[in-house]
């Protein structure tokens, strides 16, 4: 399973530092996602990381403002975000999803509405309002 924490009212231009940890599976045999969702809009991938590699995907919409990161020793993946703005507000859910190629970690985060997940997190609310 996937327990994300961290969410918190912020104001903008603060930061935030979303975890992310898993149990029952290893992250190095799999790709690992943040999905954000507000009300009335779509699922958004934000950014996804392979946890073989290494490998990152971010959204245009960041626009370099998050990082993620991942420790396979401790079965975690983070994304540390920035220079917040309202249009940031929503729950982030973590996903995560077996390997299968080298754009696993692309292909669930640009399809985040109708990809099939293996593991799904319960979500972590983010509000950034001042």
């Amino acid at each position: 399973q996937l327990v994300e924490s961290g969410g918190d009212l912020v104001q903008p231009g603060e930061s935030l530092r979303l975890s992310c940890a898993a149990t029952g599976f290893t992250l190095r045999d799999y790709a690992i996602g943040w999905i954000r969702q507000a009300p009335g809009k779509e699922r958004e991938g934000v950014s996804c990381i392979s946890g073989r590699d290494g490998f990152t995907y971010y959204a245009d919409s960041i626009e370099n403002r998050f990082t993620i990161s991942k420790d396979n020793a401790k079965n975690m993946v983070f994304l540390q975000m920035s220079s917040l703005k309202p249009e940031d507000t929503a729950t982030y859910y973590c996903a995560a999803t077996r390997i299968l190629g080298l754009n696993t970690p692309t292909a669930m985060c640009i399809m985040p509405g109708t990809y099939d997940y293996d593991y799904w997190g319960q979500g972590t609310q983010v509000t950034v309002s001042s």
